[in-house]
C-alpha cells in the first residue's frame, strides 16, 4: 500500500507532464487565464481524490484528466458569463474621435502568455486553436457546444467518447457539433490567412509596426494594415475598422498621450504582441499603457486588440514602469 507521501509524489509524476496542455483547454473553455488556473487547479483537485480509482484500462490519464478538466469548466461557466470582445457585441464605431466608454461590467476575454503554456512547440502545433479570435468565437457558443466543438475538432477525440465524458448521446454530439461549427463559419476567422509565428517576413512586419509607432508615424503605420483592419482595446466598448478610421484613432493616442512611446515584442495566444509605454508623465522612464495583440497576415496586420487590463498585465508579469534607456 501507498504511503500518504508516495501517492502524492506518483500522482504529481503522472500528472505533470499534462498541466500545460490542461491549462490550455480551460482557457479556450473559460477565455481567462485567471480563470483557467482556477479550473486547472480544481481538475488536479478532483483528479487527486479519485486517483486511487482510476482505472488505465478503461481510459488513458489523458483522456481522464480532460474529461475532469471539461466538467470542471462546465461547472464553473454555469456561474459566469461569456467573455466577448467588442467586436463580438456590436456593430464598428463610426467616429474614432467620439468619447470613449468603458465597459468595466463586462468580463472580457483576455490573452494568455505564450510562456504559460511551457512548451514552445506545443503552442506552435495548436495555434491556431489558441488564437485570440478563435478563442472570441468559441465564447459565442453554448458552454457545452463549445465543449463538444474543442473535444471534436481540437483534441481530436471520437463522437462516443465525447458522448461518454458529457453524458450525451452520439445522436447529441454530432448535432452540437454541427451548430457549432456553422456559428464558427459564421465568424469568418480566416486560419488560412494568419502568418506562421517563425516566418521571418511575420517578424519583419512586426519591427516595422514597433518602429512605426514608436516614431509616431502615421503614414509608415497606416501602410502596414489590411484595408479591413480591425482595433478594439477592452474595457473600452467602442471598434474601429479600416485603415483610415485605424491611424485617426492612434493619432488621438498621440494628441492625448504624447508621441514618446517604447514598445516591448512578446507572444501571446501564439501570436505576436507588444507591450505598448508611454513616456511617463514626470519624464522619468515609460509607464505601461496597453498589450497589443496582433493578427499578421501576408497583407499586412489584420487585428489589434489592445489590453487596458491589470488582471491581463499581471498575467504577462508586465513591470508598470520602464527607464528610458533600452537595456
Amino acid at each position: 500500500m501507498m504511503t500518504t507521501t508516495s501517492f502524492t509524489e506518483d500522482f504529481a509524476l503522472h500528472t505533470g507532464p499534462h498541466r500545460a496542455e490542461l491549462l490550455a483547454h480551460c482557457y479556450r473553455m473559460l477565455g481567462s487565464v485567471h480563470d483557467a488556473e482556477d479550473q486547472l487547479q480544481e481538475t488536479l483537485l478532483r483528479a487527486w481524490r479519485a486517483y486511487d480509482r482510476y482505472d488505465p484500462a478503461r481510459a488513458a490519464l489523458r483522456t481522464w484528466l480532460f474529461r475532469i478538466a471539461t466538467n470542471a469548466c462546465l461547472t464553473a461557466l454555469e456561474q459566469r458569463s461569456r467573455r466577448p470582445l467588442p467586436s463580438g457585441l456590436g456593430a464598428p464605431s463610426d467616429d474614432p474621435d467620439a468619447p470613449m466608454i468603458r465597459g468595466e461590467e463586462v468580463p472580457w476575454l483576455q490573452p494568455v502568455p505564450d510562456a504559460l503554456l511551457d512548451d514552445p512547440a506545443r503552442v506552435a502545433s495548436s495555434r491556431h486553436t489558441l488564437r485570440l479570435a478563435f478563442v472570441a468565437a468559441l465564447q459565442l457558443l453554448p458552454a457545452r457546444q463549445r465543449a463538444v466543438l474543442i473535444l471534436r475538432d481540437v483534441l481530436d477525440w471520437p463522437a462516443a467518447d465525447v458522448a461518454e465524458a458529457l453524458a450525451m448521446t452520439v445522436t447529441a454530439v454530432n448535432s452540437a457539433l454541427r451548430r457549432a461549427r456553422a456559428r464558427l463559419e459564421e465568424a469568418e476567422l480566416g486560419e488560412d490567412q494568419v502568418g506562421e509565428p517563425d516566418d521571418p517576413a511575420q517578424r519583419a512586419l512586426v519591427e516595422r509596426y514597433v518602429a512605426a509607432f514608436e516614431r509616431a508615424d502615421l503614414t509608415a503605420l497606416e501602410k502596414l494594415l489590411t484595408d479591413d483592419v480591425i482595433l478594439e482595446m477592452p474595457p473600452f466598448l467602442g471598434w474601429y475598422t479600416g485603415r483610415a478610421a485605424y491611424t485617426r484613432f492612434i493619432a488621438r493616442i498621440y494628441t492625448h498621450r504624447g508621441t514618446t512611446w517604447r514598445l516591448h515584442s512578446l507572444r501571446a495566444n501564439g501570436q505576436p504582441a507588444v507591450a505598448a509605454y508611454v513616456r511617463a508623465p514626470d519624464g522619468d522612464g515609460f509607464t505601461l499603457n496597453t498589450l497589443q495583440v496582433l493578427d499578421v497576415t501576408a497583407a499586412g496586420i489584420r487585428r489589434n486588440t489592445a489590453f487596458r487590463d491589470p488582471e491581463v498585465f499581471a498575467a504577462f508579469q508586465l513591470p508598470e514602469r520602464v527607464p528610458a534607456r533600452r537595456p
